[in-house]
């Protein structure tokens, strides 16, 4: 019987090395939005809460003991961009890294909020501490992420492999067809 023998041989794309799929880790990166809590936040601070029915922000009487004024707002709004973007979310920091920076945004917060205390809108002390927690406790959990690296793995996770696979018919040896086997 003449059996046909057929070699497997990978032809990968690029040196075998999985190539990410874009658009996996496009989405992906798309879905994590750090920045999009510093305008929640901002919304917060003006006093505002979220109307499910108007799909719009509108003014809680209730929070307006608390509330900053449109600039202080969007200062503390900006001060804290600058640790939740997709950036810092993606990086991987030390821990010691982690703890300089908290220090530093909390430092920086306290400086702003004293400076401008009367453009801020800040009437009492539990105010500055209330603000001072919540630019804290976002940089926190930010920080904390790209701490981990966990999503730095969670996209590194996210590549996947091509491969083509050729298959050629392999004709029998020159040992075979001398001794008549092939």
């Amino acid at each position: 019987m003449d059996e046909e023998q057929y070699e497997y041989i990978p032809m990968p794309q690029q040196q075998g090395v999985p190539m990410p799929q874009k658009n996996d880790r496009a989405d992906l990166i798309e879905k994590i939005k750090p920045d999009a809590i510093v305008e929640f936040i901002r919304q917060r601070l003006l006093g505002k809460e979220w109307d499910e029915n108007k799909k719009t922000w509108t003014v809680n009487p209730s929070l307006q003991a608390q509330a900053l004024t449109e600039a202080g707002a969007a200062a503390v709004a900006n001060l804290m961009l600058g640790t939740s973007s997709i950036n810092t979310t993606i990086s991987k920091y030390k821990e010691e890294v982690i703890k300089a920076r908290l220090k530093r945004i909390a430092r920086d917060a306290q400086i702003m909020l004293i400076a401008n205390y009367r453009e801020f809108g800040i009437k009492n002390q539990s105010q500055f501490y209330f603000v001072h927690s919540i630019i804290f406790s976002n940089a926190l959990a930010v920080l904390s992420q790209a701490g981990g690296g966990s999503i730095q793995e969670l996209l590194k996770g996210t590549v996947q492999e091509n491969r083509n696979i050729n298959t050629e018919k392999k004709e029998p040896g020159r040992l075979k067809r001398m001794l008549g086997l092939g």
